[in-house]
């Protein structure tokens, strides 16, 4: 798929990745209080879906935070 493909298959909801990385660590948050994160910012969610590096992102901010509180 190319690029023009790819964005014109992007969500309308989609939070893009500057949003995404300004709120990772509220979503992270938020995800580890079992609290909706997907409810609250459907916007991330549907970023975190469709983009591979964020999700890695939030993957990995997700396993550090765990690894801090216990």
């Amino acid at each position: 798929m190319n690029g023009l493909e790819q964005f014109l298959r992007t969500d309308p909801l989609d939070a893009g990745c500057a949003r995404t990385m300004e709120l990772l660590d509220v979503y992270v948050e938020l995800a580890l209080a079992d609290a909706e994160p997907e409810r609250r910012y459907p916007d991330l969610a549907v970023h975190l879906r469709g983009c591979g590096p964020c999700e890695e992102d939030f993957k990995a901010l997700l396993v550090a935070v765990r690894g801090r509180a216990g």
